[in-house]
């Protein structure tokens, strides 16, 4: 069983202070309530102590404290997690956001960030050097989370998963050491960090291997609601045989204020988000068949520098908003798939939305047993997410999103990226890995055998 911060023996958390260099605050700090906020405003945890750590030494101080004293354990980077994994009621939060060193190597393409890094963190310090990786699509992400899930964004079809592009990594172990994960150190624990979560110990850096990305052509295209059916049918079909130079994700949404047009503001469409690595001269050509297919309500597609991409979904998703996600992954989009889309496709509120993410291309080079990612055969991964910032709305952006996942379960694969799931039970981490979960239980066993870090999309040890 475990205890709460007040049981400690105000001696030991004295001790801790003296050798923390960080800020230990407490419930009845001024600072409580700002420290225990986090993107997610429908997440209202009482953590018994958040422990916000300088450097890799206090992390280790941190481990060892919550572990002596059998707390429960939550560590968080940029606080998006969905369920408020991130926080955690009465125990330690092991918080890495003031870890925000990076150094870019242009020659080598590599980067190494520390842990509470954003992923706009990133973006700004490689752009300068026309590079990027795999990441998100909201800059305010942390860069941790994503990782540790798996990861995907713009760059995925042609440059493969997060973790596809990860070269190493910093951890502290559940019993307080300090290793480096790389191919040639440590390498079960390695393979376990590409997708396995925050199950095997505390990331305090990880190094990614960069790539020659500077300016995009990348924008929207809306087709009115009536055209889902038609679109989403032709957007299966050419998903599959399109350039890996070409992304595109398939939305349902409702328009937003500015920049948009306003005759179409607040209306519910369908569409797509582009994204394309080659020549801008060109891009017309590859969204062409976009345009026959139906004729757009709206589009906007032009050159942009790759970090403002990744951030232009920062206005419309602010922290503080109520979130309520699930998502599944899906290798095939039935007709029937499709239909049940169109009957849920009318948002209940402005900001709730249906993402169709692709992970194909370059993600399907890799063998499922390569990575603890067990899902290279999806075409794409989804995300239902009803979002406002009203909490009076929280029952009815929850009933939307669980009723139309409900509706596509039965047409998806029985599996989940790990950042879309709410807590959602053993059943479904047994089924988001796989043929891969076993092998995790036995790396659990090795580095985490009493289970110290559990708050998390959780893989319980073998023994």
């Amino acid at each position: 069983m475990t205890t709460t911060v007040t049981d400690v023996d105000e001696t030991a958390v004295r001790d801790f202070e003296e050798t923390f260099r960080g800020e230990l605050i407490r419930p009845v700090d001024p600072a409580f309530d700002e420290a225990r906020t986090i993107y997610n405003a429908m997440i209202d945890k009482r953590p018994g102590m958040i422990a916000t750590c300088t450097d890799v030494a206090d992390v280790i101080e941190a481990v060892n404290f919550g572990r002596d004293h059998d707390l429960n354990i939550a560590v968080r980077g940029g606080g998006h997690n969905g369920p408020g994994l991130a926080l955690v009621d009465d125990g330690l939060v092991i918080d890495l956001s003031e870890m925000t060193g990076l150094r870019v190597d242009p020659e080598a393409r590599t980067v190494r960030v520390e842990a509470g890094c954003t992923w706009g963190d990133v973006d700004h310090a490689t752009h300068a050097f026309g590079l990027a990786t795999v990441s998100g699509v909201i800059s305010t992400t942390g860069v941790g989370g994503l990782t540790l899930g798996g990861g995907h964004g713009y760059l995925t079809r042609m440059y493969g998963l997060t973790i596809d592009n990860l070269l190493s990594a910093d951890v502290v172990l559940a019993d307080g050491r300090f290793v480096h994960a790389s191919a040639d150190e440590h390498p079960d624990l390695f393979w376990a960090l590409r997708g396995g979560g925050g199950n095997f110990g505390v990331v305090t850096s990880f190094e990614f291997r960069l790539h020659p990305v500077d300016t995009v052509v990348a924008g929207p295209l809306f087709w009115p609601l009536d055209e889902l059916e038609t679109t989403m049918r032709w957007y299966r079909d050419w998903l599959a045989q399109a350039p890996e130079d070409v992304y595109a994700f398939y939305l349902v949404a409702e328009v937003p204020g500015d920049p948009f047009p306003e005759e179409i503001h607040g209306e519910n469409v369908c569409g797509l988000m582009w994204c394309y690595l080659g020549p801008e001269e060109r891009v017309k050509a590859v969204t062409q068949p976009a345009r026959e297919v139906a004729e757009p309500l709206f589009e906007h597609i032009g050159a942009m520098p790759y970090p403002a991409l990744q951030s232009m979904f920062d206005a419309l998703y602010p922290p503080g908003d109520q979130w309520y996600w699930k998502g599944n992954f899906v290798r095939e989009l039935s007709d029937e798939a499709i239909a049940e889309h169109r009957r849920f496709a009318n948002v209940p509120t402005a900001q709730s939305t249906m993402h169709l993410y692709p992970v194909n291309g370059a993600v399907h080079r890799v063998g499922t047993d390569e990575t603890a990612w067990s899902y290279r055969d999806a075409n794409w991964s989804m995300v239902i997410a009803g979002v406002d910032p009203d909490p009076d709305n929280k029952e009815t952006i929850t009933e939307w999103t669980r009723d139309y996942w409900q509706a596509l379960y039965e047409h998806s694969a029985d599996g989940a990226y790990i950042n879309f799931m709410m807590e959602e039970g053993m059943d479904r981490i047994r089924a988001t890995y796989g043929s891969n979960y076993e092998r995790l239980r036995e790396i659990k066993t090795k580095y985490d055998p009493n289970n110290v870090f559990h708050v998390n999309q959780n893989i319980e040890p073998a023994t």
